[in-house]
């Protein structure tokens, strides 16, 4: 066993949950991060390097552990080997969206693949690397997803955070909730509700697919083609099947228009 490390039981399992903390980057809150995956020498080896770096990690070895760690220990991020359990971890990560925020780095098997990539990213992921996996950017990608969280939380207090109704939904975005009237929730994703929180801002005016790249803050690599598919999978939740209302029009030349009138709650 790594130094400084203590055991915690969940659901009569032995878990290991290293100890070391260090400085939060640039501030005095400490990096936690649960690596979710049932290969022991792949989750000792991404452990290993992120305790040498002065991350606190907890490691999860079964999938029925995985959302009790997460209630748990409230982590900056968790990393998820995309084969964890009996089946691919992609139908578990709508699952971690409605009920966490949390930021989701998926670790897929073998060379890149292109179509798993994306559809992690779009069921909820923020980030996908492949194995061979080069621990040196996965620590980096670990920061940059927290980077990134901490940024906009600066650039949004909570004090800002708003509750928004529009045809029959009320977003909330201080508990980061869409559901209608009726009480039917509606998961979001991460890049979902960054969406969502630009247009409801802006109704009626039209957003250029280079601001919302901007708000989602996803990767360099992020292309227009990306944020249509995102932007699309939003619209398919929202889309009124009784009267086929478009809520996000598109506009030919400029971006997306949210197509409804908005009120404070």
């Amino acid at each position: 066993m790594i130094a400084g490390a203590q055991e915690i039981d969940l659901h009569g399992k032995l878990l290991v949950a290293f100890s070391a903390r260090t400085e939060h980057m640039n501030d005095a809150s400490s990096m936690h991060v649960i690596v979710a995956d049932e290969d022991g020498p792949n989750r000792s080896e991404v452990v290993s390097y992120l305790e040498d770096n002065g991350i606190q990690t907890t490691t999860v070895a079964a999938r029925s552990d995985l959302f009790r760690s997460i209630d748990l220990h409230d982590p900056d991020v968790v990393i998820l080997e995309k084969r964890f359990g009996s089946v691919e971890s992609l139908d578990l990560l709508p699952a971690i969206r409605t009920k966490s925020a949390v930021p989701v780095i998926l670790v897929g098997g073998g060379a890149a693949d292109e179509g798993d990539r994306v559809i992690g990213l779009e069921t909820g992921a923020d980030d996908y690397l492949s194995r061979p996996l080069a621990l040196r950017e996965l620590l980096a990608r670990t920061r940059a997803v927290i980077r990134r969280r901490d940024i906009d939380y600066t650039q949004k207090p909570r004090s800002r955070y708003r509750r928004y109704r529009f045809a029959d939904w009320l977003f909330d975005q201080r508990e980061r909730r869409l559901e209608r009237i009726d009480g039917t929730e509606q998961p979001l994703t991460n890049t979902e509700f960054a969406l969502l929180s630009a247009f409801v801002v802006a109704s009626g005016k039209a957003l250029s697919r280079e601001h919302l790249l901007r708000v989602t803050r996803r990767h360099d690599d992020i292309s227009d083609r990306s944020i249509d598919v995102q932007v699309l999978r939003l619209r398919r939740k929202l889309d009124d099947g009784a009267t086929n209302k478009k809520l996000i029009r598109s506009e030919r030349g400029v971006g997306y228009l949210f197509d409804i009138d908005v009120r404070l709650d």
